[in-house]
C-alpha cells in the first residue's frame, strides 16, 4: 500500500513542476533562436542529435521507433533535413528497399554548435553553485536521465 504524499511533498512537487516548465521554456527559447535561421524544427534537431555520433547509418524504421513516429512521419522529418543538407540517404547494399540515413558534416556542425551553446548556459548556471551543489546536481540529473531512458524503453 502506497502512502498518500504529505501536503508538504505535494507543494514541493508542484513547485518542481513549475520550475521544470520554466526551465524548458527558457532553454527552448534559446534553442529556437539557434534553430530558426536554419529552419530546423525541434523534432528535426532531436533526430539530428540522435543520429550524431553513430557509427552506422540508421534505417527509417529505427528512426521512426526512436522518434515514436510512424515511418511516414519520420520520412517527412528526414526529407526536410536532407533538403537542408543536414543528412544523407542511401540504400542498403544488401537490400535496396531499405533506406539508411546518416548525418552530414553540416548536420554535425549544427549539433555541435547547439551543444556548445548548452554547455555555455550550463557553465553559467553551475558557476552560481558551490562545488558540492554542482556534484549533487549532476547526481540528481543522472538519476533523472536514467529514469527517462528506462521509461522510454518499449
Amino acid at each position: 500500500m502506497i502512502a498518500a504524499p504529505s501536503s508538504h511533498t505535494s507543494i514541493d512537487v508542484e513547485r518542481l513542476a513549475d520550475i521544470a516548465l520554466s526551465l524548458q521554456r527558457c532553454f527552448m527559447l534559446r534553442l529556437s533562436k539557434e534553430l530558426t535561421p536554419g529552419q530546423v524544427s525541434f523534432p528535426q534537431f532531436f533526430l539530428l542529435g540522435h543520429i550524431d555520433g553513430r557509427e552506422k547509418p540508421l534505417s527509417m524504421s529505427e528512426i521512426a521507433d526512436k522518434m515514436n513516429h510512424s515511418t511516414a512521419a519520420a520520412t517527412g522529418l528526414v526529407d526536410r533535413l536532407e533538403n537542408l543538407g543536414y543528412v544523407q540517404r542511401a540504400h542498403a547494399a544488401t537490400d535496396r528497399r531499405k533506406v539508411l540515413v546518416k548525418i552530414t558534416r553540416k548536420g554535425r556542425a549544427l549539433v555541435e554548435r547547439i551543444r556548445q551553446d548548452i554547455i555555455t548556459n550550463l557553465t553559467e548556471i553551475t558557476e552560481l553553485l558551490s562545488p558540492s551543489d554542482q556534484k549533487a546536481w549532476l547526481s540528481i540529473y543522472e538519476r533523472i536521465h536514467s529514469f527517462c531512458q528506462n521509461k522510454n524503453q518499449p
